[in-house]
């Protein structure tokens, strides 16, 4: 998980999990030492590869299923879990 550079204090997965959703990716401050911290590059295209690559590849390749409904409601299942093990694998830089 995350911690912040400055004073080496982990960071919440709860924090981090919602500093990807709203507009654009919010920067997490750290609560100690107040430093600023955004998202990287690289962090940005591993969360929209482990929400929307899976989701996305299912639904258009490997749905065994008929029902449009089902096939939807597993892709979303398959983005939920991406969303969940973001936290764990994006990485933040200090201002």
């Amino acid at each position: 998980m995350q911690h912040c550079k400055n004073c080496e204090i982990q960071f919440s997965w709860k924090k981090v999990y919602r500093s990807f959703w709203g507009w654009g990716y919010k920067s997490i401050i750290c609560e100690k030492c107040g430093t600023k911290h955004r998202i990287t590059f690289s962090g940005r295209l591993i969360a929209t590869f482990l929400i929307v690559l899976p989701m996305s590849f299912f639904i258009n390749f490997l749905s065994p299923f008929e029902n449009l409904i089902i096939t939807i409601f597993i892709g979303i299942f398959l983005a939920f879990i991406g969303s969940i093990l973001t936290p764990f694998l994006v990485r933040f830089k200090s201002d």
